[in-house]
């Protein structure tokens, strides 16, 4: 069977379901796989290239194209990570061995020992080492934070003219008023920047004051005063610290808590989208402002969506899970958060009845104890022993079995 042509990483390992999958097929709308029903950052679907595509793109018209290089060939732009690789010569027994560690995004700063630091104070399993889970958790990162549906409308399913239209004049806002890249300074870097930039708000006036008020400071109270602006602890004058430049100078984050406020995972290579004295990552940024799309991911930009289960939808995305039948109007049953038609529910889903072995109706009452359940109709709710219907009374189980007495379940058990 063959992918279609559009389709990235056709036959993709997933890594949630590892061999449980055969392997990413896109479904036609959905941002999933049709085999395993994961989304397509659970798959090890998206090559450097193509990443780095995305994030140049994100990055063309915004004053951070230092990060991007024209493709000589067909003009898209790409985005120049900084790859850093460390050499450690490991003292062996006779000769000397060289090891080598590779960080597949490093921040883009002059000073190396500064990035190194950076990288050290980031958790173990989320330093992006080539070849390791920190490597797999910025993809993973990447995918969802920044996903190409949240900025190209070519990457959208179907969008009228005007929607295409609508939806350039959000990302051209975005990229002017919230979009931005972290910096790694030592915290009095940072200070100096806002003291000279004061002297300037200031004229000389501020000049003298400002060089007075920085003397005044002991070298004691000089190693409290930073602290991070998330978790409002302490920063060491040494250490590498975050500082955003939409924030402001007077603002600073350890590089560990340089995250989303939303989703609180680390802003995949420093990419922030600030608003309201919020941190955001891409997508919880474009949330934040749009509804999004439960069904296909995509934001909405058309004035008739719906909402149901305290999502939204695009009218013909509020489809069954399992069949894609559009569900307006119909009957429809929740199955981990995602709505699913009763003939798909009763096929796929449903509970069967350990009187009957049939499939239990959405609609109709039913009797659960443990993981066992029956139609609750006197045909099916039985004493196992007599049969007495046992609809409102006493009765005790045993596996899958319910008896009506103690006399009833010592006869069958012997």
């Amino acid at each position: 069977q063959m992918g279609l042509g559009h389709e990235q990483g056709f036959g993709a390992p997933c890594l949630k379901c590892k061999d449980k999958c055969e392997g990413f097929e896109l479904h036609f709308w959905r941002k999933i796989c049709r085999n395993c029903k994961c989304g397509q950052e659970e798959h090890d679907v998206l090559t450097s290239n193509e990443e780095d595509r995305k994030v140049g793109k994100l990055f063309e018209d915004t004053k951070y194209t230092t990060l991007i290089a024209k493709l000589k060939n067909d003009g898209i732009p790409m985005y120049k990570r900084n790859v850093m690789i460390l050499t450690n010569p490991v003292p062996a027994k006779k000769n000397i061995s060289i090891n080598t560690v590779t960080f597949e995004w490093a921040p883009p700063v002059q000073n190396q020992t500064l990035a190194r630091q950076y990288m050290q104070m980031l958790p173990k399993d989320k330093q992006p080492v080539a070849g390791s889970e920190g490597a797999q958790y910025r993809k993973k990162q990447l995918a969802k934070q920044l996903p190409a549906h949240d900025q190209d409308p070519s990457k959208c399913h179907e969008l009228s003219p005007s929607e295409v239209k609508q939806m350039e004049q959000f990302v051209k806002k975005y990229k002017n008023e919230a979009l931005g890249v972290g910096d790694i300074k030592l915290p009095g870097e940072v200070e100096t920047r806002a003291a000279d930039k004061n002297n300037l708000n200031n004229g000389d006036r501020g000049t003298s004051a400002a060089v007075g008020a920085m003397e005044d400071k002991s070298s004691a109270q000089k190693a409290s005063q930073y602290f991070c602006y998330r978790c409002k602890l302490n920063m060491k004058e040494g250490d590498p610290a975050v500082y955003a430049e939409r924030a402001g100078y007077d603002k600073l984050w350890h590089p560990a808590c340089f995250v989303c406020c939303t989703c609180s995972e680390l802003l995949v290579d420093m990419i922030y989208f600030w608003k309201n004295g919020n941190l955001y990552c891409g997508r919880h940024y474009c949330d934040s402002e749009k509804p999004r799309c439960a069904g296909c991911d995509e934001l909405i930009f058309s004035n008739e969506y719906t909402q149901a289960e305290g999502q939204n939808w695009h009218l013909k995305h509020f489809c069954c899970f399992d069949c894609d039948c559009v569900l307006a109007g119909e009957i429809y049953v929740m199955v981990n958060d995602k709505p699913v038609c009763k003939p798909c529910y009763v096929k796929n889903h449903a509970a069967i009845c350990q009187g009957c072995h049939n499939a239990i109706d959405p609609e109709v009452q039913r009797v659960t104890y443990n993981s066992f359940n029956w139609h609750a109709t006197q045909e099916c709710f039985l004493c196992s022993c007599c049969s007495k219907c046992l609809i409102g009374q006493k009765f005790m189980p045993v596996e899958g079995m319910v008896f009506c007495s103690v006399e009833c379940k010592k006869k069958m058990m012997s």
